[in-house]
């Protein structure tokens, strides 16, 4: 409780007098005994015509019962309340009837050192218009700063779905042609190699192997649209990283040339991985390519593994934001590195450093999108003159790693088969014919049909069970997944590959009660068509 001794009233006077803040002091009876020269100016009187007034006249009429009732209890247990503290909204009254909101502390006062002496309370009162004002406009600001934040991001998720209905709808057509080029390039190759030993022929096997490069580039062209704008379809199984790296070795060392060492350094305890063989192949693909551009005087590029515990959910960067055990990934150059303005930008699609022609920009793109759906996370740490490492974090899971293109035993499987019945139902001529050859050349008969109807009838008159459908999925009339249910209604129990170059929604379609669907995407080479078939065909029934 403050006691003020009425000698000092006019010391109290100044001090009340310089205070920054309007200043009303309200004896007990409810009246107003004093107001600084500033309560003057907030209310619209002259500080000397408030003396006596009661002090309801500076509140809105609206409230000025429940202030009478308020008063009479505070005045009944008076304490403190600092500036902010009010329960509710204040507001105070101008002379003129207008009104503002308002800041009101409180603090209990008697007028002399007796016990008895009067209680009164000196009310120091802030007019918050102007900083209401403000905070509201800063509030309208950072709305229409999150709305046009909002604004960008619903025009990026617009212009990448766009993305993917446009790779989606050319991605069919466009593999398929490049299924027929690789195809009957690899026949015509086949056809020449006895004969290359002839610079004639010499010739015509380099330019068949351009021409299969170019093939192999625009189908990962392909897939990276796909995959960027999540419309591939990926098959996640379990794989051990180090055998993944190791069946890449060779494939690597020749994307990197002979100017570029490749050191690998894997840990054996590592652990495995649930993800899609074909995705983090081209993960591993994009980085190396990506630091053999960053070296074109050469270098050395480390591929190294390592197991990682991570407790922090936020450093593990996974969707669902678990810790917990990771695989860890860091691929790093000795190049020139990047300086950070080109680091911040690095995963944006369609950015790049590489000249006009040498790059689409959705290398790391794609790779970042592939490493986040598997739950991962990717960093760059890079500076100019220090190389660069990419940083790649991927759970890791408990189940048993299988290879693809490997028995359960570990022998890889055979590519030849031994006579058993293969059904092609593909509606393009070009596509059944070399499917047809490819198989019929490694120890299968094959049976093949243009639409799902001619399958039917097949199946129908044959009168021994097909081995394996393989069947693609985008046709007129009849789709490949309604070939396959029809067919299994005719034979129970019949093994399924689909091939498509476009095949969303298929697996994701693919109901509780459903045989697993396998997949072989278009375009595929002639060892990779022998492998997924003899995969099937190694499958339970």
């Amino acid at each position: 409780m403050v006691r003020v001794v009425m000698r000092d009233a006019a010391a109290c006077t100044a001090v009340l007098e310089a205070v920054p803040d309007a200043v009303v002091y309200v004896g007990p009876d409810g009246r107003i005994s004093f107001a600084n020269t500033l309560a003057g100016q907030l209310f619209g009187y002259p500080p000397a015509d408030l003396a006596g007034l009661p002090v309801e006249v500076l509140i809105p009429e609206s409230a000025r019962t429940q202030h009478r009732q308020y008063r009479d209890a505070f005045m009944a247990a008076p304490r403190r309340r600092p500036m902010g503290a009010a329960q509710a909204e204040l507001a105070g009254r101008r002379r003129d009837g207008s009104t503002f909101r308002a800041d009101v502390s409180l603090v209990p006062i008697r007028a002399g050192a007796a016990e008895d002496a009067e209680l009164g309370v000196l009310a120091v009162v802030r007019d918050r218009t102007e900083r209401l004002a403000a905070e509201e406009e800063l509030a309208r600001l950072e709305f229409l700063a999150d709305r046009a934040q909002l604004e960008r991001q619903v025009g990026e998720a617009q212009r990448l779905e766009g993305l993917g209905q446009l790779a989606g709808g050319i991605a069919h057509d466009f593999n398929n042609l490049l299924a027929v080029i690789s195809s009957y390039a690899s026949f015509v190759h086949q056809e020449v190699a006895s004969e290359a030993a002839t610079d004639k022929w010499r010739r015509v096997s380099q330019d068949l192997d351009e021409l299969e490069n170019a093939a192999d580039r625009a189908a990962a062209l392909t897939r990276q649209l796909l995959a960027y704008s999540r419309t591939q379809q990926a098959e996640p199984r379990v794989l051990d990283l180090n055998e993944v790296i190791d069946g890449l070795a060779d494939l690597l060392g020749r994307t990197l040339g002979g100017r570029i060492e490749l050191v690998l350094d894997l840990d054996p305890g590592l652990g495995r991985l649930l993800a899609d063989y074909g995705q983090l192949e081209q993960v591993l693909v994009n980085l190396v390519v990506n630091a053999r551009d960053a070296m074109p005087d050469g270098g050395r590029l480390t591929i190294q593994t390592s197991a990682a515990q991570v407790d922090d959910p936020d450093l593990a960067g996974a969707p669902c934001g678990r810790p917990g055990r990771f695989a860890r990934l860091d691929v790093r150059d000795t190049g020139g590195g990047m300086p950070p303005a080109v680091v911040s930008r690095l995963f944006e699609p369609f950015f790049t450093t590489k000249p006009s022609g040498q790059g689409a920009g959705l290398g790391l793109a794609t790779v970042q999108g592939i490493i986040r759906r598997a739950g991962g996370r990717l960093e760059v740490s890079s500076a100019p003159g220090r190389g660069t490492t990419m940083t790649v974090l991927l759970p890791v899971t408990e189940a048993a790693a299988i290879c693809p293109g490997r028995a359960a035993n570990g022998s890889p499987q055979p590519l030849r088969g031994s006579g058993e019945l293969v059904l092609v139902v593909e509606d393009e001529a070009s596509i059944r014919e070399a499917t047809r050859r490819v198989l019929a050349g490694h120890g299968y008969r094959v049976l093949t049909a243009a639409c799902g109807e001619e399958a039917l009838a097949i199946v129908a008159r044959e009168p021994e069970p097909v081995d394996v459908l393989l069947t693609d999925v985008m046709m007129p009339n009849m789709l490949g997944t309604e070939v396959a249910d029809r067919l299994r209604g005719m034979q129970p129990g019949l093994r399924v590959l689909f091939m498509s170059g476009y095949a969303q929604g298929l697996l994701s379609a693919q109901g509780a009660e459903q045989p697993r669907m396998e997949l072989i995407e278009k375009p595929f080479t002639h060892p990779e068509l022998l492998a997924k078939v003899r995969e099937v065909l190694s499958a339970p029934a």
